[in-house]
């Protein structure tokens, strides 16, 4: 099942492209560079990196993305809010249990015995550290998505390449065949 899986896979991809990658010109073939000079500034990825790790958003901002900024404080505020939250009602649960252990039963988690205020403290201490979890992720790939989209804008992406999808009809059956083309204007 795999094997064919591959096997369809390779023929899409290869079966339906023809590339022409040069030009004849005077009885010769002479290869066309078709990517125009331009100055890169190498260290613009490593830039855009340093700018997100110190303060997140500035990355992006570096890179002229202005609108992934409310997206990165949006991902970090949203785990930072469940940190709090989570550690609060952690603590909260705690300490309700040690002042149990201490002898008092006049809380605010009355209604509850020893093994359900454990079950609590468990539960949220175990929702505070994946959100601790969460947000360093999203704190890394904030910095990630500053360096990678820094070394995509060095890129000559324009209108002269262009992959997309195509339908063409088989000769032989009359259906119409998916197919991707690439075509290089020159």
């Amino acid at each position: 099942m795999v094997r064919s899986f591959y096997i369809i896979i390779l023929v899409f991809l290869l079966g339906s492209s023809s590339l022409f990658a040069q030009k004849e010109l005077g009885g010769g073939l002479i290869a066309l560079d078709s990517i125009k000079e331009t100055k890169i500034n190498p260290l613009a990825p490593a830039k855009a990196a340093f700018y997100s790790a110190v303060l997140p958003g500035m990355g992006q901002a570096y890179n002229k993305k202005y609108w992934k900024i409310p997206l990165v404080y949006g991902a970090l505020g949203t785990s930072i809010y469940f940190y709090i939250n989570n550690n609060k009602k952690y603590h909260q649960y705690r300490d309700v249990y040690k002042r149990r252990l201490e002898g008092y039963t006049g809380d605010e988690f009355s209604y509850l015995d020893d093994t359900r205020l454990i079950a609590a403290q468990k539960f949220y201490q175990k929702n505070r550290d994946l959100s601790a979890l969460i947000t360093a992720l999203f704190y890394i790939l904030n910095i990630v998505d500053a360096n990678v989209d820094a070394h995509l804008m060095q890129f000559n992406v324009n209108d002269k390449l262009t992959v997309k999808p195509n339908l063409y009809r088989n000769e032989i059956t009359s259906r119409q065949n998916l197919g991707i083309s690439m075509s290089i204007k020159l």
